[in-house]
């Protein structure tokens, strides 16, 4: 069993909860969604990432 941080936790749960939205709408991405725009779900999906990224340190990172 892999032990993930409380950022990697949250990611992993957002991806669950955006997949979901996805598969609901029967998409394959956000980018076909109509309401991309302004959506809650996939901006916290964002947040998600970038603090999995910077461990919630904030500042920038390097890709």
């Amino acid at each position: 069993m892999q032990n993930l941080d409380k950022f990697q936790e949250a990611l992993k749960q957002k991806t669950k909860e955006l997949k979901e939205c996805q598969k609901s709408k029967n998409l394959t991405s956000c980018l076909k969604c109509k309401e991309i725009i302004g959506c809650r779900l996939r901006n916290e999906y964002v947040d998600a990432v970038y603090k999995s990224m910077n461990r919630g340190k904030g500042g920038g990172f390097e890709f």
